[in-house]
């Protein structure tokens, strides 16, 4: 299977260009950001690496057919007239979500079961197991394009954290965050609350160029044209990561510094990470060169009183002020109020969509 073909690479709705940008970087051919994404072409190792390779993207989707229908029996008969052997071996366990919008196909159950008798014809065998292939129906204005999730689980489950917060910020975010930011990762990096980690784990992968997805498998490895030898040469053994620290990561909670800590042990990179337990006044800069500070604070949505958290906002503000001349600041909130609190000099990026809420990665130059 070496013919190209469509690839959609999703992304957080704000975050789209962001991806496009790494996606080119990255050598995938002339990616364009779109609503939702970046599309571009590649064939199946290119598949393969954008799964294992791409820190920012949420899935990646394999585009295998694009065509008209406007009743149901319609859709029935095109979507068999599709070579499904060629991407799904007999016996592999599938499943299909459909969503219908502005179609005279509108009923969304009756869509998905439509393309899911297509797919078993060929030998498939429709499941409702967490583990089943996903089959997309994405029906709009009478189009319908079929799609292949490539992925499985979304990418941002990297299978490198055992701990995770209480209101953690989405590894894929992090790091289209941390690309915003132009971090380059020979930088030093502080995040001052670091939670369970999530900001320096991603920070580490781009300090070593070690690959989002190298602990974790992919429903790609069930595809007709899944070749193990080529899959081991594209995710070989990455060599040791040496310190020393240059990624801090502070919080008040113990626990979230125990379970941080736990956290890049397991994904390798714990010597040049360093942690400690201590409130916001204790923060100091912990090298002589200056660098990012990064912070996914509360936004008060889901944790904490939104009243207290402006006088957090204000002692986190002051305190870089104060000590961290030279350094730049990144710092991920959904709420224009508290980023202002902080009396930085602050530029809002775009709003990013995240689990039902509006983010924003509010940045500064060097402070004076």
């Amino acid at each position: 299977m070496s013919d190209s073909f469509p690839l959609f690479f999703a992304a957080q709705p704000g975050l789209e260009e962001t991806l496009a940008e790494e996606a080119a970087e990255a050598g995938f051919s002339a990616p364009r950001a779109v609503p939702g994404g970046v599309e571009t072409v590649g064939d199946f190792p290119e598949m393969m690496r954008a799964n294992l390779e791409l820190a920012g993207a949420g899935r990646v989707l394999v585009r295998i057919a694009e065509f008209r229908a406007f009743h149901l029996a319609q859709l029935d008969k095109r979507a068999r007239k599709l070579d499904w052997s060629h991407w799904i071996p007999a016996g592999t366990p599938i499943k299909v979500e459909a969503t219908c919008r502005k179609s005279k196909i509108y009923h969304d159950r009756a869509a998905a079961q439509r393309v899911a008798r297509a797919v078993e014809a060929s030998g498939a065998v429709v499941s409702q197991e967490d583990d089943a292939v996903r089959i997309i129906a994405r029906i709009e204005d009478d189009l319908v394009t079929l799609s292949l999730d490539s992925s499985g689980e979304p990418l941002h489950r990297r299978n490198l954290k055992e701990f995770v917060g209480k209101a953690p910020l989405r590894e894929t975010m992090a790091a289209l965050f941390l690309r915003q930011m132009r971090y380059s990762g020979s930088e030093p990096l502080v995040d001052p609350m670091c939670g369970s980690g999530t900001i320096l784990l991603e920070a580490a992968a781009v300090a070593t160029g070690l690959k989002p997805g190298r602990a974790r498998s992919f429903a790609f490895e069930r595809f007709a044209g899944f070749d193990p030898a080529t899959w081991a040469a594209l995710n070989a053994p990455e060599p040791v990561v040496s310190g020393p620290p240059r990624l801090f990561g502070f919080d008040r909670d113990q626990g979230a510094i125990r379970g941080a800590t736990r956290n890049a042990e397991r994904a390798g990179v714990s010597l040049l990470c360093q942690f400690a337990c201590q409130p916001i006044s204790a923060l100091e800069p912990p090298t002589d060169v200056p660098g990012l500070v990064m912070v996914n604070p509360p936004y008060g949505a889901r944790i904490g009183n939104k009243k207290l958290l402006y006088g957090l906002y204000g002692a986190l503000g002051e305190c870089l002020k104060v000590k961290f001349s030279g350094w730049r600041v990144g710092i991920v909130t959904s709420d224009g109020g508290l980023a202002k609190a902080t009396g930085l000099p602050l530029t809002p990026g775009p709003r990013v969509a995240h689990g039902g809420l509006t983010v924003q990665l509010w940045q500064t130059p060097p402070l004076p």
